[in-house]
């Protein structure tokens, strides 16, 4: 079997459009039932104006390109550091993005993680390390 070979700027994207459903199945799944996710009424009170997805809901996609897209399977992840800049609201189409910063001599690399909606713009900044496959 051939020796996968990685390098700085290599990387892979995902994109999924957030339903209702999604929210209702990830709350049920973490038991996370707060209001601004799950009820319509009481999510248009807030400062969002309406329901918005979970973070990690929406930084789940971000695992799944590490262990589906790229560097794929076999790929563990280790950590990851993020900062969650903008609310992911029902009927957006996030597409989730990685590209590898750094590779280390160790087998591990650096990558940068990045989920972004469909008007462009970023909603998840980060970095995770994985342990390449």
């Amino acid at each position: 079997m051939e020796k996968a070979y990685y390098k700085k700027g290599q990387g892979g994207c995902l994109k999924r459009k957030i339903t209702e459903e999604d929210i209702i199945k990830f709350a049920e799944v973490t038991g996370d039932f707060n209001s601004v996710h799950i009820n319509k009424e009481k999510a248009e009170k807030t400062v969002f104006g309406k329901q918005i997805a979970h973070g990690m809901m929406t930084a789940s996609l971000i695992s799944a390109v590490l262990g589906t897209v790229f560097p794929g399977e076999g790929t563990i992840y280790l950590g990851q550091k993020m900062n969650f800049k903008k609310p992911v609201y029902i009927g957006d189409t996030i597409t989730a993005r990685v590209e590898i910063i750094e590779v280390k001599q160790n087998g591990k690399a650096r990558l940068m993680t990045n989920v972004f909606n469909q008007n462009g713009e970023c909603v998840i900044d980060g970095e995770a390390e994985v342990k390449l496959p």
